[in-house]
């Protein structure tokens, strides 16, 4: 197996958590250039909208209007899961690990700047109209998703 050096690591988590962030960021400014406050725009009619939206709260506006507690809970959970990528070996939990640091950094950004996250992704699922997300949000929901399989997988082999 190729020893890959702790420089190297960090350079390629670096590359990695960058390339999401801009993806969330650049996705976030084509919103806010494009799309009037509030204005929707379908898709998929029925399902599939895109609607510029703020949000001064967490998933599902919960903690609303709560930044500074927001904020500072993210930068926590980011050191943390920093701390525990460096001695992670599975890659599949490095990567989930990656995914939630990158979406809670992207939203950071969007909460020191502008005091709130933008939200577009708007979608009608049965006829319910789930919360308006964002792409960051969609990266910590993944990583979380996928650090739940890979508990389950584990639980079941142990």
């Amino acid at each position: 197996m190729i020893r890959v050096s702790l420089f190297m690591t960090l350079l390629i988590y670096s590359v990695i958590v960058l390339l999401m962030i801009f993806a969330d960021q650049f996705s976030k400014f084509f919103i806010v250039r494009h799309f009037a406050l509030g204005q929707k725009v379908s898709v998929i009619p029925g399902f599939f909208n895109l609607t510029n939206v703020r949000n001064t709260g967490a998933g599902f506006s919960i903690l609303t209007d709560q930044t500074a507690f927001l904020s500072a809970v993210s930068v926590i959970a980011v050191i943390a899961l920093i701390y525990l990528l460096r001695k992670e070996k599975d890659l599949f939990t490095r990567i989930s690990y990656l995914m939630i640091i990158a979406g809670a950094l992207g939203n950071l950004i969007d909460r020191f700047r502008l005091g709130y996250v933008v939200d577009f992704l708007d979608f009608y699922i049965f006829r319910y109209d789930f919360p308006v997300f964002n792409i960051a949000d969609s990266f910590i929901t993944i990583g979380c998703f996928l650090l739940i399989l890979i508990n389950i997988k584990e639980s079941r082999h142990a």
